[in-house]
């Protein structure tokens, strides 16, 4: 089902055509964060937004942190009015693997209505779908509200060194509530208020086993196996009803309420649509919970990469000295990421199989979050989405993390409003990312419209 078309004097006002075009220059910078080969263009997609900015009438600036730039912008012209920060990230994910891409992921291309790029959705579309949305207010006058922006380029490896700006520019960045569009509605046809993130531990299993490759016939049966050692700590990781076996891990866990699970239930949500979305037969997960449920309010522990031993063409009959696998652990209310890395490190030494060494590395981590659904700004954001898509929004919580929010509510005490543009078909992360043209142009008429409720609040 398609969205309805924008109707009104704003949508008449959107010069779609130019927005696009200054969206594709965006998302041809390879702003890859956690790829040092890409740190100046980094700073270049920081540059670029700056320079936007200031043409808009911001003041505007790139700010040096320890290792990627922060974009900061402030606009204040409307005395009485509320102060709305708006927070996005321009760093994006690696492009790898890049030979299951159909066109080169920072060669933006438009193909069945959706603009397939890198940072499509995740942020560079949704984040830039703000300041077209500011512009557009501009394009009939003054800003109903005053606005600032934080754009980041470290959201993708875990915002390192955004606690430390927070802390040195806690004054500055003084808001009465902070907008936030990084993750994806419910439906197409669904808008949406998040009220809950998933928090995050991000940790790296090492297990070594001899001090180099052996031969596979004349030590095979007698040296450590590293790889098959891998595979028994993480087969040991969970049980057979999907439940994480870390002593521990669930403790403290803020349960779903029946309200929740009522409202959840309501949703248009079809397990077999969503299963053939993936390709996926089956839709494995822990036992007693729905798949919303699943995704949203319970935690989960994942292999996103393993490796080890030959990987070349043909064969190699070598024992490996080591191997490795990235493991993360999405969280819920009620657990801390710090404890919950230090539980999988103690307790993978204690499950790994005799004659290797293990060794635990943690990466980064992200609190999990929930917020009250009564608030003045959750009212003003479900007006204006209301005049966008012609219904009432739903509220969902997201699986995913955003490690920059708990800081927000620690440092600044700031409200967080998540209105997110993106889909989870969208595929934010995965190789053909991409960001529906109508999704885009939504955003901006659903970002200057929230800014004119905020205004009237």
């Amino acid at each position: 089902m398609t969205n309805p078309p924008m109707t009104g004097d704003l949508a008449s006002r959107l010069d779609r055509d130019a927005a696009r075009s200054e969206l594709f220059d965006l998302l041809r910078i390879p702003s890859v964060s956690a790829d040092p080969a890409y740190a100046a263009d980094v700073v270049r997609a920081a540059q670029w937004l700056q320079s936007k900015l200031s043409s808009l009438g911001f003041m505007a600036r790139v700010d040096a942190t320890a290792k990627h730039p922060v974009v900061y912008a402030e606009r204040l012209d409307a005395p009485g009015k509320p102060t709305v920060l708006i927070y996005g990230h321009y760093d994006v994910q690696p492009e790898a693997p890049l030979s299951e891409w159909v066109s080169p992921p920072f060669e933006p291309e438009v193909r069945d209505g959706r603009i397939y790029a890198r940072g499509s959705t995740d942020d560079k579309g949704q984040a830039f779908a703000h300041v077209r949305g500011v512009e557009l207010l501009l394009s009939q006058g003054t800003l109903p509200v005053n606005v600032k922006f934080l754009l980041e380029g470290e959201e993708e490896i875990g915002s390192p060194s955004i606690i430390p700006y927070l802390q040195a520019h806690a004054d500055e960045l003084k808001a009465d509530v902070i907008l936030i569009s990084d993750g994806s509605r419910f439906a197409a046809d669904v808008p949406t208020i998040t009220y809950g993130i998933r928090g995050l531990s991000y940790v790296e299993i090492h297990v070594q086993g001899a001090n180099r490759d052996l031969h596979s016939g004349s030590y095979g049966g007698a040296a450590p196996n590293p790889i098959n050692a891998l595979c028994e700590i993480i087969a040991k990781l969970k049980d057979d009803h999907g439940r994480v076996t870390i002593p521990g891990f669930y403790d403290g866990i803020e349960p779903l309420t029946e309200q929740e699970r009522g409202m959840w239930a309501s949703l248009p949500h079809d397990d077999a649509e969503f299963a053939a979305s993936i390709g996926a037969s089956a839709l494995p997960g822990e036992a007693g919970y729905s798949v919303l449920e699943r995704i949203w309010g319970r935690p989960t522990l994942d292999v996103n990469g393993i490796w080890g031993g030959y990987q070349g063409e043909g064969s190699k009959t070598v024992i490996a000295a080591k191997a490795g696998a990235k493991v993360s652990m999405r969280l819920v209310p009620g657990q801390d990421p710090e404890r919950v890395t230090r539980l999988i490190q103690e307790y993978v030494p204690q499950i790994a199989p005799e004659g290797v060494q293990v060794e635990v590395v943690n990466h980064h981590g992200g609190q999990p979050m929930k917020f009250r659904t009564d608030s003045p700004y959750i009212h003003a954001a479900n007006r204006a989405l209301k005049r966008v898509y012609g219904r009432e929004a739903v509220f969902a919580r997201t699986g995913g993390s955003i490690p920059i929010v708990a800081a927000f509510a620690d440092i600044l005490k700031t409200e967080v409003l998540f209105v997110d543009l993106g889909l989870n078909e969208d595929a934010p992360h995965s190789p053909n990312e991409s960001f529906a043209v109508q999704d885009f142009e939504n955003g901006i008429l659903t970002s200057a419209y929230v800014l004119e409720e905020l205004g009237r609040s």
